[in-house]
């Protein structure tokens, strides 16, 4: 990457607050604060600047992008989990630029820039800006980019360019990275729309090995893929696999699926307010527990909106033992609620971990974990929409991210005449929430 990209002017980095700057361990840290704010707040925002998508790939893998159509680096908020030091972070970029444009009765799946690769990268927030310290590609085996594009004909959208006219190549390489966090040995657990699966990934970006649901029967792929997922997850909805992933005290992995399974149909998956959490062990390499995470209904999450369907989780966080953050989403809003997995909740190899009738997703009495809500960030002035990255910093820190979607829009406006981007004007935005009470 051009360095000057990256070049700032000389900064003050300011403290949250002096309770945070003096905060001690043991669950005590930033207790002070909920004394005299009763309600969540921001205590910061930072955004980032524009940085051309070509310059950042090509500086990761020279030749890699030859047109970026004007889009700039974006879509780092698929997740985002605590490095080293206070302050600084590990993203990780979804697929790249897509969008959808309506041909007839069809919605067509455009990668506008389809030689991107996704890539896991470390910011910090200094002063009002989001910077870029470090940038890992992810690539297969032999060293090659795995790209974001589909995997398999009939099981993932077709790909085509960015005016939706021109097929692109399936990739049985390509990743939809969302959920990322880092492990104790320095490589990198994430999670995948597309299989969907979890991928374990060096830390200098190889892929060594994708777990995916038991009967997918991948092929052509530059790395080992496991089929060691129970096999109910092939139902996964389009562009709905995993999505958040937390790395618990123990060692081991949990994923959450997005939105609810199409199980046994779409019906049935649309109408569904109950997805599933899946526990996996990498010391054992197998999945060791799933559990049933049920949603509010849509219209609590987001005021006004009536379609179940709309309801995802995007991220979750271990908050230590058996606890964990969960956030329910829509596009425009998000709440948190905290979730323990206990083991009487575990049904993996149970009738509801198969596709017989009634299902989990047509269940009306489904043994979902009991949460209660941490924060309402809809009530939270200055929290950007479609947030998919969370960490909690200290005891009673949020630290949010959005997925700006790299400045893109569905539909045919997304590019003018000359295939160059209509930018959205949304920013990659992190903000910083102060919670009344500690977590932790």
């Amino acid at each position: 990457m051009n360095p000057r990209l990256l070049r700032r002017p000389a900064v003050v980095v300011l403290p949250l607050s002096t309770a945070l700057a003096l905060s001690v361990v043991m669950g005590t840290a930033e207790a002070e604060p909920a004394r005299h704010h009763s309600a969540a707040r921001v205590v910061s925002t930072s955004t980032l600047p524009d940085i051309p998508l070509a310059g950042f790939s090509n500086g990761l893998l020279p030749g890699s992008v030859d047109d970026d159509r004007d889009v700039d680096l974006g879509g780092i908020g698929s997740d985002l989990y605590p490095a080293e030091r206070r302050g600084e972070y590990w993203t990780v970029t979804d697929r790249g630029p897509n969008g959808q444009i309506a041909v007839g009765k069809d919605k067509r799946r455009t990668f506008p820039v389809p030689g991107f690769d996704p890539a896991i990268v470390k910011v910090r927030a200094v002063g009002g800006r989001i910077e870029v310290l470090k940038s890992i590609p992810l690539t297969t085996a032999s060293g090659a980019p795995v790209t974001g594009l589909p995997n398999q004909p009939g099981r993932d959208e077709a790909p085509y360019d960015h005016s939706a006219t021109t097929p692109l190549a399936y990739n049985p390489n390509g990743l939809d990275t969302e959920g990322l966090v880092r492990d104790r040995d320095g490589s990198f657990w994430l999670v995948d729309e597309y299989g969907p699966s979890l991928v374990h990934v060096s830390a200098k970006g190889r892929v060594l090995a994708r777990h995916v649901p038991k009967g997918l029967g991948p092929t052509g792929a530059d790395y080992p893929v496991i089929e060691s997922l129970p096999a109910v997850f092939l139902k996964r909805k389009v562009n709905r696999g995993f999505e958040g992933l937390a790395l618990l005290p123990d060692g081991d992995l949990v994923m959450a699926l997005q939105s609810p399974l199409l199980n046994p149909d779409k019906t049935a998956g649309e109408n569904s307010r109950t997805t599933r959490l899946l526990r996996f062990s990498p010391r054992k390499n197998r999945v060791t527990a799933e559990y049933a995470y049920g949603f509010d209904p849509v219209g609590v999450v987001e005021p006004g909106q009536t379609k179940t369907s709309e309801l995802k989780i995007s991220s979750i966080v271990a908050l230590g033992g058996d606890r964990l953050l969960v956030q329910e989403r829509t596009d425009k809003s998000s709440r948190v609620h905290e979730v323990r997995l206990r083991r009487g909740a575990d049904i993996l190899g149970s009738p509801w971990d198969t596709t017989a009738t009634p299902t989990l997703e047509q269940a009306t009495d489904a043994p979902v974990l009991s949460k209660r809500l941490v924060v309402d960030l809809n009530t939270v002035e200055g929290v950007p929409g479609k947030i998919e990255g969370i960490a909690l910093e200290g005891s009673s820190t949020l630290v949010l991210l959005n997925d700006n979607d790299f400045g893109m829009t569905d539909g045919p406006e997304a590019f003018d005449a000359n295939g160059r981007l209509v930018d959205s004007d949304v920013e990659t935005t992190l903000v910083r929430v102060r919670l009344p009470r500690p977590l932790r």
